[in-house]
């Protein structure tokens, strides 16, 4: 099936194979960029919207909103519940309550979309203004044919399918499996004022929670915006494979039972945060609101090649699979694309391997490097802990600290070059204007964290 606008633009063509959040960007950037554009998807517009669950919460940035505006897109930041801040709290082995802290965000605000929503309302524009979106499985030949018709050709596949016509790089590739199994769902039932979440901080429901166990793995609560219930809220835990978190992940089979999954999890082990969590409710009309799996974190060459020997890009979570837990999966694809487009529309050559690479690179140096560095920090990669164990202690004493610790979602550069322990005090110095020994020095556990009084809450689970 093909559904085309057509408008006759320019003399060079473009095909982008994936119509997620990534590929239908890159389309219309390029189509406002002088090409025609050919998009391509395995399903049609009402079933990316409707019959699949959203990948991820795709949490965005300042960085990631300037590279949307670049391309003239809405940042949903007008429509969207804001991230102004987050509020995380660490738990040590046994539980033992340790470190709580709440890190505003400096200068920006986060938004949480979802992606269905967002792919959506970007096919519509490109169908619009003139682009051809065809339905209909693409395979390797179909790929090679598809590359020897177009001057340019990305494959946004996902982590699935034709993301293995690009080899991994081992270079970067740190892992040989996934880190944790994940499970998120999406709720309504709270709102965002500072009544919400009152006992984590003054920001109450704009800020998000993060709570992390040494022994179990992660979960986080963020406002969210649905594509049919509008402002509502996200869950994403992260469990440690083969753990009791885990077997409890594993379980969930709905909405309605990952929803009590995430219930019982809070009421077990996060019981700060359970009145909250026990006034959420399901998004009923939506079966597709939650999602569980797993994701091995992945670097790949950006460059493949069909079997005639075409050449096409890799882009997204085609090319980087990041680890959820820091957000930088729809972040980085998005940055990637708004470059690619960018870079394109100035050039006049070939779009050959040698441009495909250059500009691969310069994203990774610029965004994806530093990006899988600062997810590898959240995961508490054991290489660098003497790095984490002061971040997260500075950040319990110093809000500038903390500010600076979760403004590695937003701008991740600055964990390149911190390797040892001393490189972490020499920046914890350097933000805060003190001596990090000193710092440090005042750290004390938190003992015990505030509980929320939250009178909203429809049962005592």
């Amino acid at each position: 099936m093909t559904s085309q606008n057509p408008v006759s633009r320019s003399t060079r063509s473009a095909a982008i194979v994936g119509a997620g959040q990534t590929g239908v960007t890159a389309a219309l950037g390029l189509l406002d960029a002088g090409f025609t554009v050919t998009l391509y998807s395995d399903r049609d517009q009402r079933s990316l919207r409707d019959d699949v669950p959203a990948t991820g919460t795709a949490l965005e940035f300042g960085v990631t909103q300037q590279a949307e505006l670049a391309l003239g897109l809405d940042t949903y930041t007008a429509r969207a519940p804001r991230h102004t801040g987050l509020s995380v709290r660490i738990a040590g082995p046994e539980n033992a309550e340790l470190i709580a802290f709440d890190g505003d965000f400096d200068g920006y605000v986060g938004v949480a979309v979802d992606t269905r929503l967002k792919a959506d309302e970007r096919l519509t524009a490109f169908q619009e203004r003139g682009g051809v979106f065809v339905v209909g499985q693409v395979g390797l030949d179909r790929l090679d044919a598809i590359a020897a018709e177009n001057d340019l050709t990305l494959v946004a596949t996902g982590r699935g399918g034709l993301s293995e016509l690009f080899p991994v790089d081992d270079a970067r590739t740190v892992y040989d499996a996934p880190q944790r199994s994940l499970l998120t769902v999406t709720v309504t039932g709270l709102g965002f004022g500072p009544d919400v979440f009152a006992h984590r901080g003054p920001a109450g429901g704009a800020h998000s929670g993060f709570s992390i166990f040494a022994e179990h793995g992660e979960a986080w609560w963020g406002p969210y915006l649905h594509k049919d219930a509008g402002p509502s809220w996200a869950f994403l835990g992260w469990a440690r494979p083969g753990g009791e978190w885990d077997r409890r992940f594993s379980a969930a089979d709905s909405a309605e039972s990952a929803h009590r999954v995430v219930t019982e999890l809070y009421r077990d082990h996060i019981d700060w945060d359970l009145p909250e969590v026990s006034r959420t409710e399901v998004i009923a009309d939506d079966p597709h609101s939650w999602l569980k799996g797993a994701v091995r974190p992945v670097v790949r060459v950006g460059v493949g090649r069909t079997a005639s020997g075409h050449v096409v890009g890799a882009l997204g979570d085609t090319a980087v699979a990041y680890d959820p837990i820091a957000g930088q999966g729809a972040q980085s694809g998005l940055i990637q694309a708004q470059r690619l487009v960018a870079a394109a529309a100035v050039h006049e050559g070939a779009f050959d391997e040698a441009w495909l690479s250059s500009r691969y690179a310069e994203f990774l140096a610029a965004r994806s490097d530093a990006a899988s560095r600062a997810t590898r920090l959240f995961l508490s990669d054991p290489e660098l802990g003497p790095v984490a164990e002061q971040f997260f202690a500075a950040a319990a004493v110093d809000p500038r600290f903390a500010s600076a610790l979760v403004g590695l979602l937003h701008e991740p550069r600055p964990i390149l070059g911190i390797e040892t322990a001393a490189d972490a005090a020499a920046y914890i110095t350097r933000v805060t204007g003190q001596s990090a020994a000193d710092l440090l020095a005042r750290f004390e556990p938190a003992g015990r964290f505030t509980r929320s009084a939250y009178a909203g809450a429809l049962t005592s689970a």
